[in-house]
């Protein structure tokens, strides 16, 4: 806290002059706002006493004192909001991995529910959804004017029962309807593999699995190469990655970094601000990192993408992500409920907030949507990748290669040909790949 000194005594006077002429009109001010703060709480009693006399029905009295309370926090912004004691438990539920309904991560934009990404593996992603479309319909009934809880409880229904929501897309000229199954949601936070010689750990929410998931799945992709040598780096993809705890994010953002500031909170009052900084050791021994982002990819993935982007850590490939970069508070109330409450904006270590405005990719790749082709399309293209001068009768024999140096060379195809399918798969992650591939060759020729 910087010290000040007067430097003489006429600036005290001249300082407590100055208090007692502000402060006298700052205190009828105050008051002046407290007993119209009062005024609106009798209009708010006046009128909830009169529902209750004269609305044309019974009303439920604490159904209209919980719809008062998330109205005014639905007001601040679209994160906040009241949980009734069922939703605080579903979502210490969803908090821990496994939970009912579609699998389906969402906010409002417009008066409508847009999807912020589909979780993988669950009803919703199976049956198509996507980042970015808005659901306008549930069972033939609008969302417009509703609240996004009350829209989500439209969704919410037995596991197994059916689900006819309206979709709006991008790109689609008419809406269009989608059939879903609820079913028991079971999240695996993070699935690992080796694609080549690159290990691909995809992160699917930020919950309390998130890092022991990591680590095993990590852990194990490596033993599976015969060791960390024989690994040319680490994707780490974060697409379509709704977000989560806050704690989680700073786990995984420190996995990769030895030092420096991983992500800072910044609230109202400036002393509540927080920084959290990067502990030594590095779980991948500096291996070169991709990260995937896309418009899915959400608060605890952005912590993390900008993170590793400020300290060049990776380079970030994909879209740009969804710009969510405020922090919300959960806080217990009486009778079971609980408010989450949005308290601060998170900044990246290099000072940013990407708050509406995402974390931008160090290359912009798009995932371009797959067009059926046609069966005599797709049998013209195989043949044209199949013919070859080998395939030619009488064709010359190659006399300059070893028995060996042939089958080298064939495996190198090979791995060329996995490649090429999956582009054909996944765009984004193929490109993720390639850029290790060629980071990998640099290296080794510069030794």
């Amino acid at each position: 806290m910087r010290k000040f000194v007067m430097a003489a005594l006429g600036g005290t006077v001249a300082g407590i002059v100055a208090t007692t002429q502000i402060a006298g009109p700052l205190l009828a001010q105050e008051n002046g706002r407290s007993a119209s703060v009062y005024e609106q709480l009798d209009l708010f009693g006046d009128i909830f006493e009169r529902i209750r006399a004269q609305y044309v029905e019974d009303v439920d009295e604490a159904e209209l004192i919980e719809a008062a309370i998330d109205g005014m926090l639905t007001s601040l912004d679209p994160h906040s909001s009241y949980l009734s004691p069922d939703d605080a438990d579903n979502m210490r539920v969803q908090t821990r991995g496994e939970f009912g309904g579609l699998g389906i991560e969402v906010t409002q934009e417009d008066g409508f529910v847009k999807v912020v990404s589909p979780i993988d593996g669950t009803p919703a992603d199976e049956a198509g959804m996507e980042s970015g479309d808005f659901i306008t319909h549930v069972d033939g009934e609008s969302l417009l004017g509703l609240t996004l809880d009350k829209a989500v409880d439209l969704m919410r229904g037995p596991v197994g029962s059916e689900i006819v929501i309206t979709v709006v897309r991008e790109g689609e000229s008419e809406p269009f309807d989608v059939s879903i199954i609820r079913d028991t949601i079971k999240l695996t936070a993070v699935r690992t593999r080796i694609e080549g010689d690159t290990v691909v750990l995809r992160i699917t929410t930020f919950n309390d699995q998130t890092m022991p998931n990591l680590e095993a799945g990590l852990k194990e992709q490596i033993e599976a190469a015969g060791g960390a040598e024989n690994v040319n780096g680490i994707v780490l993809d974060l697409r379509n990655n709704p977000g989560g705890l806050l704690t989680q994010a700073i786990k995984v953002s420190d996995a990769f970094l030895d030092e420096g500031e991983i992500v800072s909170t910044r609230g109202r009052n400036v002393a509540d601000g927080e920084r959290f900084n990067a502990t030594p050791g590095d779980l991948t021994g500096g291996k070169p990192m991709v990260v995937l982002i896309n418009g899915g990819s959400a608060s605890a993935s952005e912590i993390v993408a900008g993170a590793l982007q400020d300290h060049r850590r990776a380079i970030v490939v994909g879209t740009k992500s969804f710009g969510k970069g405020s922090v919300q508070t959960v806080m217990p109330l009486r009778g079971d409920g609980a408010m989450r409450l949005t308290t601060a904006r998170y900044y990246t270590p290099s000072g940013r907030s990407i708050q509406a405005l995402g974390v931008s990719p160090d290359i912009v790749v798009a995932q371009p949507r797959r067009k059926p082709a046609t069966e005599e399309e797709d049998e013209a293209a195989t043949s044209a990748r199949s013919r070859s001068e080998a395939d030619l009768r009488g064709r010359l024999n190659n006399d300059s290669l070893s028995e060996d140096e042939v089958r080298q060379i064939e495996e190198d195809r090979a791995k060329a040909e996995k490649a090429a399918e999956l582009r054909e798969q996944d765009y984004q992650l193929a490109y993720a790949i390639d850029i290790l591939k060629g980071l990998s060759a640099l290296a080794t020729e510069n030794r």
